[in-house]
């Protein structure tokens, strides 16, 4: 199977992709720079700030 990915993969971006954006279905473009972005998540504090703040 390994062989026929790459081509796969090209024939389905090729053909495929392009169909679902005339119909709306597939973005042109992402929202946010970062998926998280995208989704309208929070960034997560990070654990080493929490523990800089404990130590100090």
């Amino acid at each position: 199977m390994p062989p026929l990915l790459p081509y796969g993969l090209e024939a389905f971006v090729d053909h495929v992709v392009p169909l679902l954006r005339e119909r709306g279905l597939f973005r042109h473009e992402h929202t946010g720079r970062t998926l998280r972005e995208h989704y309208g998540l929070p960034r997560p504090t990070s654990t080493y700030a929490a523990r800089a703040l404990v130590t100090e």
